[in-house]
């Protein structure tokens, strides 16, 4: 795309959450804090998956895949973001702003495509343990993974590409802390309805379809597990409680923006911390503390470190 030509506008000045100068450097200090974790935690996870000789099921190859993504979306935006609270104008160039929405989606969607893999893993492992080592082989989960890149690079695209070629002559402030579809789509020098139509349909059949696949995916586990004695349920429960909350914490949110119009952007920025930085950070702590092996893999490590 040849930025220059489709766009009169060279840079965007980004708003952020807040104007006031004291509640930004409170901002600074929190985001700071919750970035940090993020990077610090989903990066244990991926060198402990990687390093440990008994950490090699299918779940555990999914969310060493799944922390590396979190990383990479956090990154996208968060930087930005935080860097942004102690200036006066936090200015972004047009092409920064197209590949920030780009990365955004891009790894956005990777991460629902993951999450859904991981259903499938799991529900295979309770409602057909005698044919989980087949059904979930080391070549599937590698398929999914690539698929869900390709996936992924699909959807980013359609969702980047139409905000890309239209116009944009002025006003230059963006509504957000970062670049997305329905900020850009407010000051487009354009009528917009057949982009924001496009954009939302793409996000939101995503979004739903995956979010409806996995609601089915554990109904049916709960339907299997009728008439099993309560060790059973734990059993299978305990396994998938982790999934579950990571599920409500990301799906809740990323719907809630991606299936609406674009509306009131002051909303869309209280909602996209939480899925953007605070669902990225609490993804270890939910995988780690509810998972034994997980611990004791995370403690032989830091052992051979020290």
């Amino acid at each position: 795309i040849n930025m220059e030509n489709s766009s009169s506008v060279k840079e965007f000045i980004l708003l952020g959450l807040s104007e006031n100068q004291e509640v930004q450097k409170i901002y600074f200090v929190v985001f700071l804090l919750f970035y940090t974790l993020t990077v610090a935690g989903n990066l244990l996870i991926v060198l402990t998956v990687t390093s440990s000789q008994h950490l090699n099921s299918p779940m555990y190859f999914f969310l060493c895949h799944l922390s590396f993504v979190d990383i990479c979306y956090s990154s996208v935006t968060a930087p930005k973001m935080i860097s942004g609270l102690l200036v006066e104008n936090n200015t972004i160039s047009f092409a920064g702003c197209i590949g920030q929405l780009f990365g955004f989606h891009f790894f956005g969607c990777i991460e629902i495509f993951i999450l859904t893999a991981m259903a499938y893993d799991r529900y295979t492992a309770i409602c057909r343990p005698l044919r989980y080592p087949t059904l979930v082989s080391r070549r599937l989960c590698g398929r999914m993974v690539g698929g869900s890149w390709v996936g992924a690079l699909l959807h980013s695209t359609l969702q980047t590409l139409p905000t890309a070629l239209l116009p944009f002559c002025g006003p230059n402030k963006l509504g957000h802390y970062f670049c997305d579809v329905h900020p850009l789509l407010h000051l487009a020098c354009a009528d917009t309805r057949v982009v924001s139509l496009v954009t939302v349909a793409n996000g939101g059949v995503i979004s739903l379809s995956c979010f409806l696949i996995l609601v089915m995916s554990y109904v049916v586990i709960l339907v299997s597990l009728r008439g099993q004695e309560p060790a059973g349920w734990r059993k299978a429960l305990s396994t998938c409680g982790s999934h579950i909350t990571v599920v409500i914490l990301f799906f809740g949110p990323c719907t809630f923006v991606s299936v609406r119009p674009s509306g009131d952007l002051s909303e869309d920025r209280s909602v996209a911390v939480f899925y953007t930085l605070i669902a990225p950070m609490l993804n270890p702590l939910i995988y780690t503390l509810r998972n034994r092996e997980v611990k004791g893999a995370m403690r032989k490590l830091c052992s051979r470190k020290v």
